[in-house]
Parts: C-alpha cells; structure tokens; sequence
C-alpha cells in the first residue's frame, strides 16, 4: 500500500480520552492527536484500536476512527492475509458508521482517503464517488459535522487535490474554502 492510504489520519490532530465536556465522553481531538502517532507506531495502533472498541455506546465517529485503526492495522500487518482480513473489517465498521451518521464528513472523508490510496485491484474503492458527493453536498450545506475549521480546510484540500473529482466539484471544493479562510 502507498504510504499515503493512511495519509488520512495524518489529517487529524490531538491526544486520546482526557477531560471531555462529559466524563465518558471522548475527546475527539485526543483521539486524532493518538491517530497521527499510529500511522507509523503500530503499538500506538493497537494501545487505541483496544481503548476505542472498549468505549461503551459509541456515537458513529467511534466508530470510524476505528476503521481508520483497522486500515493502519493493515498497514502494519507483514501477511497479505492479515492486510486483506484487515480492510474487509475496515470496509465493514465503515459501513455501519455511516448508517449511523450518513451526513458526517468526517467519516466519510476517512472512508475516502483510505479508498483513494489503497490499490484499486483489491477492491477497496467503491465508495469514492458516493463519499465524494456527500462531503461536498454538506459543505455546500455549512455541515461539518465533528470536523473543526482546520479539519474541514485540510479534507477540501484533500479532495481537491485527489484527482477523483470533476472540474465542477473542485471548483464548489474551492468556493467552499474561500468562505473557511
């Protein structure tokens, strides 16, 4: 895999659990912080894939973070079976966040940077084009989401540059960023 599939999670930025609004509750930019350290430490990879699937009642970004784990779990898996086993479950806890949370741009953009690096002969990209137009439908609609300003400008970036997206999209991607900056 390229070593930009997880290229995604270096978007994100901060720590794990530390004091939230709600004591259970966790703290997103924690989490993102903890992500960015995983991309290349598989022991941090696995230290919040194990505190993540234990949070209880998870809301859908949860949820998505833990896909995004399980495509950094492939990527640190030397057996190509364990690499594939990996995605599948990605593909999978992917699909049930966004049932839960269909509108967040968050998880769709995780969903999307990590279809748009994995290799297109494994499969793993069917959802480009659906996550494409979804995350700029809500843009369009001012709906971030879990997603702060500096997420937000860095996943318009991300898009834009992917070359996944039409010459109509990119220019709606950059009204969309001169109203962020």
């Amino acid at each position: 895999m390229k070593k930009s599939v997880f290229l995604i999670v270096s978007v994100f930025s901060f720590l794990f659990f530390t004091q939230s609004a709600k004591a259970d509750e966790p703290n997103l930019k924690n989490i993102r912080k903890q992500l960015r350290l995983a991309i290349n430490d598989s022991k941090t990879t696995d230290s919040l894939y194990k505190s993540l699937n234990e949070v209880k009642n998870r809301p859908a970004i949860i949820d998505g973070f833990i896909a995004g784990l399980q495509a950094l779990k492939a990527k640190h898996a030397w057996n190509p079976y364990s690499k594939i086993k990996y995605l599948k479950n990605c593909e999978k806890t992917f699909q049930k966040a966004i049932e839960a949370d269909p509108h967040n741009i968050e998880i769709r953009f995780m969903r999307f940077s990590i279809e748009d690096s994995v290799p297109g002969f494994l499969g793993f990209n069917k959802n480009l084009h659906t996550d494409s137009e979804e995350i700029i439908a809500q843009l369009d609609k001012k709906n971030y989401g879990t997603a702060d300003k500096v997420l937000t400008i860095e996943i318009i970036k991300y898009l834009a540059n992917s070359r996944r997206c039409t010459p109509a999209q990119i220019a709606e991607l950059n009204k969309n960023l001169a109203v962020l900056k």
